[in-house]
């Protein structure tokens, strides 16, 4: 084996994808060898103990251990193994989990290809992050709708979120008044005025949206 090669662990417990990627990179990218292949985050740590690999491939779903398990637990015992995640699961839940856990890179089996993942893999070991196309736009997902429900959260006063709040626990309009003891033409100035600021146009939009951005949760 040459000292300069790419030495990867490929974690993933479909071993087609295993014996694939072992195919391609013999036949196309010389300069990455697969050191080692596991099926779990058992076996990976198993592995790790007899291996000079420098780089974890990462399926994020794995029998036994959750993906952003196993990379923080990489993070902590191996701090100078890179991890490139692999999934074919994108969502923001997927992707924010992982980025968290302090992973290097992200590509998604439902867009990627294996030339792909070399160029992933030779990118991460020279030190920079590689996010697969797909996987960038979810990363900017996420990073707009925090952006906005920070933006949401300092403009909304006190008043209007108690407004929001009884307007999600069913109260019609003079019941809202009756309760926080101002009077139905205040409460609907509340309601146009949040209207404005998010951009919406009805009472169950401005509940919905303020659920899903963090602004109210769900009474129990």
């Amino acid at each position: 084996m040459k000292t300069d090669t790419i030495q990867v662990i490929v974690v993933d417990d479909h071993r087609l994808f295993r014996l694939g990627l072992k195919a391609s990179f013999q036949n196309g990218h010389p300069d990455i060898t697969i050191a080692g292949e596991a099926d779990c985050g058992k076996a990976l740590f198993a592995l790790l103990a007899s291996t000079s690999a420098n780089l974890v491939l990462l399926d994020i779903n794995l029998p036994d251990m959750g993906g952003a398990d196993i990379a923080r637990q990489l993070r902590r015992d191996y701090p100078n193994m890179k991890v490139l995640a692999i999934s074919g699961e994108n969502s923001a839940e997927a992707v924010t989990s992982m980025l968290e856990a302090g992973i290097d890179g992200f590509i998604s089996k439902q867009n990627g290809d294996f030339d792909e993942l070399a160029e992933a893999i030779r990118a991460v070991m020279s030190g920079l992050e590689y996010f697969g196309r797909d996987i960038a736009w979810v990363m900017y997902d996420v990073y707009k709708t925090k952006t906005r429900t920070t933006a949401v959260s300092i403009e909304l006063s006190k008043r209007e979120r108690e407004v929001i709040e009884l307007c999600r626990d069913g109260l019609l309009c003079k019941e809202i008044a009756a309760r926080l003891g101002i009077s139905p033409n205040t409460v609907n100035t509340h309601k146009e005025r949040i209207f404005q600021k998010i951009g919406i146009n009805n009472t169950l939009e401005m509940v919905q949206y303020a659920l899903k951005n963090g602004i109210i949760r769900v009474e129990n």
